[in-house]
Parts: C-alpha cells; sequence; structure tokens
C-alpha cells in the first residue's frame, strides 16, 4: 500500500509519497501557495501547481496515481483561498477532535489527480460570537500547524506537554499545548513574511543579502544589539540599520542578516505579553520548530530577556520540520478509520518512532 501527504503553505508546498511502512519512497517540492491564489485571484495556479508535483512525486516513486491509496492533507489547502474551504475547528482541540473533522473529498473541479483527499481542519481560538473589533486581540487561528503539533506529541525527544511550541515559518506562530495534548489556541505574526517583503521589496534588501549558502550559527553579541536597538529605538528604526552598516560602517554581510533577523524576532517577543490575556501559561518548556539560525536566536532572546526558566527544545533540520507535518498527518488519519493497512506507530522509550 502507498499514500501520500500533501502540505500546502502560503508560498511552498511539498508532496510526500509513503509505503506501508511509513518510509518516504518520494517528495516533491514546488514554490506554490495560496499566495498565488491572493495575487491572481484564481485557484488554478494552486490547483496545477499542486497537482503537478504530486504526480511528479508519484512517478519518482517508480508508481501510478491508481496506486496511491489517498492523500492526506492540510495547511492553507482549507482556506478560502486554498484547494477548498473548511471552517476551523474552535481550541481546545486535540488529536480526537482533528481526527473527527477529517473531511474526505474525491473531486476532479477541486483537484485534477484522481485521487481521494482527505483533507485536515485548521484550528482557531475561542471566542464569543459577539466578538467585535475592540477584542481583536484574543482572535486567531493556524492551517497546518495543528498536524505538525500532534506530528510533535509523537516524536522522539520532545518534552511531555504541557509545553509552548513555536513554529518559526512564513509567520511565527506561539501554540500552547495543554498536560491533555491538546492546542490551546495560538498568537501569530507576520514575521516571515515581513522579511521576505523586506529583501525584496526595499532598499535594505541589497544590505542583507548574503554570499553564503549556510549562515552559520548567528552571533549573540549582534542579537544583544538588535534587542538593544528594537527596545530602545523601535522598531521600524531598526530595520534601517543594516544598510547604515552597509553603507558606512563597512559591516559584513552576515552580521547585517543576522540584526535584521534579530530585530524581528526581538518584536515577535512582544506577544509573550498577550498570553494572560489568553490565559495561556507562560512557565512551560518552550519548543522552537523552523530554520537553524532563527531557533538560535530565538533560543538566545528567550532565555536572556523574556524570563523563560524551563527548558528550551528545538526542531530545526528541515527534514525533520517537514516530518513532523507527516506524523501528524499520519495519526490524525489512523484515528479516522484510514490508512488502515498502514503500520502504527510504535513506541520506543516512552516516545514514538518517525517515518524515514
Amino acid at each position: 500500500m502507498y499514500f501520500a501527504t500533501i502540505d500546502c503553505g502560503t508560498t511552498n508546498s511539498r508532496v510526500y509519497v509513503l509505503d506501508a511502512c511509513l518510509r518516504i519512497v518520494a517528495k516533491g517540492t514546488k514554490k506554490v501557495g495560496v499566495r498565488d491564489t491572493a495575487i491572481t485571484g484564481s485557484r488554478q495556479v494552486l490547483r496545477d501547481g499542486l497537482a503537478e508535483i504530486f504526480e511528479r512525486a508519484v512517478g519518482d516513486a517508480g508508481l501510478q496515481v491508481r496506486d496511491i491509496a489517498c492523500a492526506v492533507t492540510s495547511g492553507m489547502i482549507t482556506s478560502e483561498i486554498g484547494l477548498l474551504e473548511i471552517p476551523h475547528m474552535v481550541a481546545p482541540t486535540g488529536l480526537a477532535e482533528l481526527s473527527a473533522g477529517v473531511m474526505p473529498v474525491r473531486d476532479p473541479t477541486i483537484f485534477p489527480v484522481d485521487v481521494p483527499l482527505l483533507f485536515i481542519r485548521g484550528v482557531k481560538n475561542a471566542y464569543p460570537a459577539e466578538t467585535a473589533m475592540r477584542d481583536i486581540r484574543r482572535v486567531d487561528f493556524m492551517r497546518g500547524e495543528e498536524t505538525q503539533i500532534m506530528g510533535l506529541l509523537a516524536y522522539p525527544g520532545i518534552p511531555a506537554p504541557p509545553f509552548t511550541a513555536v513554529v518559526l515559518s512564513s509567520h511565527t506562530k506561539y501554540i500552547p499545548v495543554n498536560a491533555d495534548g491538546r492546542i490551546a489556541g495560538s498568537l501569530t505574526t507576520l514575521s516571515g513574511q515581513l522579511l521576505e517583503a523586506i529583501r525584496h521589496g526595499t532598499s535594505i534588501g541589497k544590505s542583507i543579502e548574503t554570499p553564503e549558502t549556510d549562515p552559520g550559527t548567528p552571533d549573540r553579541s549582534v542579537v544583544d544589539i538588535a534587542y538593544d536597538a528594537v527596545t530602545q529605538a523601535g522598531f521600524l528604526r531598526s530595520l534601517l540599520m543594516p544598510r547604515f552598516m552597509d553603507v558606512l560602517l563597512g559591516i559584513p554581510a552576515r552580521l547585517r542578516r543576522c540584526f535584521l533577523e534579530a530585530a524581528i524576532a526581538v518584536e515577535d517577543l512582544q506577544v509573550l505579553r498577550e498570553f494572560p490575556l489568553l490565559g495561556f501559561a507562560l512557565d512551560t518548556p518552550f519548543v522552537l520548530i523552523g530554520p537553524r539560525p532563527r531557533c538560535e536566536i530565538f533560543r538566545h532572546l528567550l532565555g536572556t530577556y523574556s524570563g523563560i526558566t524551563r527548558e528550551i527544545s528545538e526542531v530545526s533540520n528541515t527534514e525533520e520540520v517537514d516530518r513532523l507535518a507527516i506524523l501528524g498527518a499520519v495519526a490524525i488519519a489512523q484515528q479516522a478509520g484510514y490508512l488502515s493497512g498502514v503500520a502504527p506507530f510504535q513506541k520506543k522509550g516512552g516516545v514514538a518512532a518517525s517515518p524515514s
């Protein structure tokens, strides 16, 4: 038996083909996401792009589409600018609720490849129906991260809940997980998209491009300087400082890029002040999920300036970050009664084995 997972994001999407033993036999990626729908006003680019990488991954596995039992989908694919809008579930939400909310669809007008899709619903914060603009700070949602969190709960080496996951992607998303393994809600910023907008849409972009493919470990002294700049001079002025470093001071590009990423992370930390508003606990371990440099910056800032004294873990290897979505998708689909021919996770030493 073979099946697939589809992780559709804002700018990038991934398809994995797996066998019944949870081994990854092929992978497809493409820079296509719901941003394309927002820009073009049509789902066609997203539909065609996902179909392309799906069929390519199946072909790379030496298979045909008819060999794929189903595709478990998560992420922005269920948003109003995805393939099919499906309402969010309301937090607190865990494996039982997410599996009960799985929606099976087989419709060529939604996805042109003839394969059953299992859509996993996103999660939104709980708030009263009469909530108005004055209460906007309580409102938040996620699509895709709920699946990652279910995968994180099955991931080796992660502390038992309760904990707070921080997903560092096109957004930064703080996700408290209760002691019973249920998502309590979320708080989100635009951090990753802001960095991309600065890189490609402002005069600062030239000053933060680096020749290195691997920027290496962030310089903590630069992170400290960025913290001082944002807290004393303000975030908007700090965004200009890499330009000053470039033109006036001759600071190396790697350090200029580090400063900007750190400045955005410092601004991100303001979200921690909203935890009491939503009843989220701060006195928990933290788990950072995302690129290693961003995780290292956050680890330093959280431990040095935010009063976080509990354990800070991270999942920063690109393949391991992607694997969280696979683990979560499989766990949710199996709990929902699908993938009956697929091996269940085997617990070893209190944690679950991950697919490879």
